[in-house]
């Protein structure tokens, strides 16, 4: 090898070093973090103070109304800055240092599941402009002591406080929109596995809805506006995403686009009235992904139009907001996505590669038998993933009759033992969403159309 290729070939190692050492950096920020996490300490010691002069003065009956409201005040004053002090030591670590790693966790805060510096800084402007807030009351509170210039100018900066906030939070409104609508171009298409339920924009256990409509007009206009057959579909199920290189992480709708799914849906979109069973609490436990956490798998059980594929998805969803990588396909998809790879030699590598997923999502098992290849198949997926990651199936059959699926009866059991042993298996009970309209109507006495 020439001198020339050996200095074209040190070069990138030597860029690729540099760049290492100046993200590494980032780490001379932690040291101030636990500095505010002192500070916290000093806030903790001013409160009870504070809150011991008031339970002082109000024994000793030296405190009159206003005093004991000014006290209080002072109090929330004193909460709302280590509110604020939080915020800037577990969002601003998260967000410029390292991750922290709560993911699945019971006690993760809502805002830490989809805090970015844009998020960061509106949530940060909100809360100073309640401190402020809390400043001026305490000066209208003690008008007569305060004087008349303290009031104008805090009433100014209070004002000031509030356009800030409301020029960060009217300039995060288009940066958001645009990070939401960005889809990447080269994000592979999952086409659906079964038209006549997919196309038109419907969902099959969600209904139809305007993420669902966005989302199906984007991939339309991707694909030239043409239909896209079932076998092109199964050719189609995207890829095992690879991890791109150190220090870079996909955004949460990044990791959205790249799952999958057939429509956005959302837990707080779900309507339990129409079912009997379970308790909204189950569902909301849930969400807090702790079966992820534990490497546990979910199986919904329930009829057609259950709401199973919407919950199924808004956990898809939740999970990939908090940082975590999933992978949605319907039960056939999943069986002829390994149909390929065996046929490729690559059966070992490509389960494998679906454990950089802490969640896989299996849909709609058991409205279609597998054939005796697939079905196998989709065993080894299940005791591959055993104990290793989570799993969550939705499906209209009980492990009972699962050997209608599989068509062996040792596979199915072998299958459902590994499945559920660590598992929850919540039973969706109640009529389903797409009939409710046409009961309605047969009720109100319209008896179809005639023949």
């Amino acid at each position: 090898m020439s001198r020339l290729d050996s200095s074209r070939s040190a070069a990138p190692s030597h860029m690729t070093t540099l760049g290492y050492a100046l993200f590494a950096t980032r780490w001379l920020q932690a040291p101030l973090y636990f500095g505010l996490v002192a500070a916290q300490g000093v806030y903790v010691y001013k409160f009870f103070n504070e809150l011991w002069k008031l339970i002082d003065h109000v024994l000793s009956g030296s405190a009159d109304e206003t005093h004991v409201m000014l006290a209080v005040l002072k109090l929330v004053d004193v909460v709302m800055i280590a509110n604020l002090l939080i915020m800037v030591i577990v969002g601003g670590y998260e967000t410029f240092v390292s991750r922290i790693g709560l993911q699945g966790h019971r006690d993760q805060p809502e805002w830490l599941s989809h805090v970015n510096s844009n998020v960061l800084k509106v949530k940060l402007a909100t809360a100073i402009v309640g401190i402020s807030s809390v400043h001026l009351l305490q000066m209208f509170v003690d008008v007569h002591h305060t004087p008349q210039h303290d009031l104008l100018w805090g009433t100014v900066i209070h004002m000031a406080f509030i356009v800030s906030a409301l020029i960060l939070a009217y300039m995060s409104g288009p940066m958001t929109a645009h990070e939401h609508g960005a889809r990447p171009d080269d994000a592979p298409e999952r086409g659906p596995a079964h038209p006549d339920d997919r196309d038109g924009g419907h969902d099959r256990d969600g209904g139809e809805g305007r993420d669902g409509r966005h989302w199906r007009d984007a991939r339309d206009a991707r694909v030239g506006g043409t239909a896209v057959s079932t076998a092109k579909a199964g050719a189609a199920l995207r890829p095992i995403p690879r991890q791109a290189g150190a220090g870079r992480s996909a955004s949460a709708e990044e990791r959205i686009a790249a799952a999958g799914f057939p429509a956005r849906k959302e837990l707080e979109t779900f309507d339990v009235g129409h079912l009997r069973a379970p308790d909204p609490l189950v569902l909301d436990r849930l969400g807090r992904l702790d079966f992820v956490a534990r490497r546990e798998n979910v199986v919904f059980l329930g009829g057609p139009g259950t709401g199973k594929t919407h919950l199924a998805v808004a956990l898809g969803v939740r999970a990939c907001e908090a940082g975590q990588r999933v992978l949605f396909a319907t039960a056939q998809e999943w069986g002829a996505r390994l149909r390929r790879a065996k046929a490729a030699g690559r059966l070992d590598e490509e389960l494998a590669a679906l454990d950089a997923c802490p969640l896989l999502v299996v849909d709609e098992l058991g409205y279609v038998p597998f054939d005796g290849e697939s079905a196998n198949l989709f065993f080894q997926l299940v005791a591959h993933r055993y104990e290793r990651a989570s799993l969550l199936v939705t499906t209209d059959r009980p492990f009972s009759r699962w050997a209608e699926v599989f068509g062996d009866g040792g596979v199915a059991s072998a299958t459902a033992d590994r499945l559920a042993h660590h598992a929850e298996v919540v039973t969706l009970e109640g009529e389903s969403y797409r009939t409710r309209g046409l009961e309605a109507a047969a009720v109100a006495g319209w008896r179809g159309p005639a023949v």
